[in-house]
């Protein structure tokens, strides 16, 4: 394979065959059962099957659909764990590894990119890579003034790849439902659609990691590497070490949990706060923990002496003014317990449709259990907890299923809202006791409400809904 798998026939071949393999397993189960084994060992027999091949194929084709792959592994917190366990090692490979594109092939790119001379640009260069994404894989290098440098290439092919794969993924959504059970597939596809172009385009990345850089510069929990060299297809940056959030996940201790926690909350809300940026592919592939500089302890309370570090600002969304100010508003008004105005507010903001009429207080009590983590002062995130609240709302009985398909989510909050949910997909993995109400009152505009001029009564504020810590 000296690329990617480009030809149109092959690669929706190998999509068609993810539910059509699911389906002939799906037959062989039953035979196995009638056979005699029990339905408990052939349904995990099953499962493991369909994860080798999900792995199998998504890696393979790297482009559209490891990334499609990527977004389903932050995502799989909220699954039954009968159905998430068997899923679990095969998608996290997906978070930090991938099949690699042959020598050939790099030093093809770099020959075009870079020019026949590129070896004198750099001191060392390793031609085994270090990592592999869904767009392009990185090396491990030395560049000519002896920093150690990661160099993203490329895959030829890969936009191609990208938009053919999202298209055929988008066609076979309805049949790859029976591979993860409970998750709307469609929509997600076409928002990693939307943002093709704007990954395959490394000077908007190298712009925006820039923005970062300069911004973190000595900050004393966030790490951004910065930019050394950029040109089409090719992305040089500053390389870190530290440990991969996926190994944290694995078996890091709880120190290192709730510290990543910690930071990836803060890094999610200031960023926006301090850049107008939104870093929007949060899964673990893209963290880092590092030990704190020498004779930097972190913030006073912090779990420990660790850093994040953040990798890959191919998507992010441009937020001028920072997160909406409505998210902060109707979050503190939720947590007020006042109804109608929470309810008043989403009518303004499109979230509610002229044509639909529903009981503010029904609305509240949709909202309530969804911001747990905020209505105390920190709380632990779990697989139960992020389980307990998809199946609230997937379960077509509850009120919560019935409000929840009449409300609306605006254009412009669709990327900020699946940041918010890989996040949270994310802490729950971490397992992270995590102080988020702290993060939200430094950095979301309009959760902490304006002080009144002094003298001043605040009239007509609800009592603080009632906060118990998650078990």
């Amino acid at each position: 394979m000296s690329d990617l798998p480009r030809k149109a026939v092959t690669r929706t071949a190998k999509l068609a065959a993810l539910p059509l393999g699911f389906a002939g397993r799906t037959a062989w189960g039953l035979g196995k059962r009638i056979g005699g084994k029990s339905a408990e060992i052939v349904g995990r027999e099953l499962q493991q099957r369909t994860a080798e091949q999900l792995f199998k194929v998504l890696g393979e084709l790297k482009g559209g659909a490891m990334k499609f792959g990527q977004a389903l592994s932050v995502f799989e917190s909220a699954l039954p764990e009968e159905v998430a366990g068997p899923y679990r090692a095969a998608l996290t490979k997906l978070q930090e590894a991938a099949p690699p594109m042959p020598t050939s092939t790099v030093h093809k790119v770099l020959d075009e990119r870079l020019g026949e001379g590129w070896r004198e640009l750099f001191q060392e260069f390793e031609d085994k890579p270090s990592a592999a994404a869904s767009i392009g894989q990185v090396h491990r290098a030395v560049w000519h003034d002896g920093r150690t440098v990661a160099v993203k290439v490329q895959y030829p092919g890969a936009g191609e790849a990208l938009l053919s794969d999202l298209t055929q993924l988008g066609r076979f959504a309805r049949l790859l439902g029976p591979l993860i059970p409970g998750m709307d597939i469609k929509p997600l596809i076409a928002e990693l659609r939307d943002r093709v172009t704007e990954e395959l385009d490394y000077g908007l990345e190298a712009r925006a990691q820039r923005e970062h850089a300069v911004e973190f510069a000595g900050d004393p929990d966030v790490v951004v590497p910065d930019v050394v060299h950029q040109c089409d297809e090719v992305l040089v940056t500053e390389w870190i070490d530290g440990v991969p959030l996926a190994d944290v996940i694995a078996d890091g201790t709880q120190e290192q949990r709730d510290r990543a926690g910690q930071l990836l909350a803060r890094f999610l809300f200031s960023g926006p706060a301090r850049t107008g940026l939104l870093h929007a592919d949060p899964h673990p592939g893209n963290f880092r923990l590092l030990p704190a500089r020498s004779g930097d302890g972190g913030d006073a309370g912090d779990a420990g002496p660790w850093r994040l570090g953040v990798l890959d600002f191919g998507t992010v969304d441009r937020l001028p003014g920072g997160l909406p100010e409505t998210i902060g508003e109707a979050l503190r008004m939720t947590l007020e317990g006042d109804a109608e105005g929470v309810y008043d507010m989403l009518r303004r903001d499109g979230f509610v449709k002229e044509d639909i009429e529903l009981d503010p207080g029904a609305v509240l009590d949709y909202l309530l259990p969804i911001i747990e983590p905020v209505q105390v002062e920190e709380f632990t995130f779990s697989r139960g907890w992020l389980r307990q609240q998809a199946g609230r709302i997937a379960d077509v009985r509850s009120p919560a299923h019935q409000l929840g398909k009449q409300l609306n989510l605006p254009p412009a909050y669709l990327l900020i809202h699946r940041v918010t949910l890989s996040t949270i997909g994310v802490l729950c993995q971490l397992g992270a006791t995590v102080r988020l109400r702290e993060e939200l009152e430094g950095w979301l505009p309009g959760f902490v409400p304006e002080k009144p001029e002094e003298g001043e009564a605040e009239e007509g504020q609800a009592e603080p809904v009632e906060r118990t810590r998650a078990e």
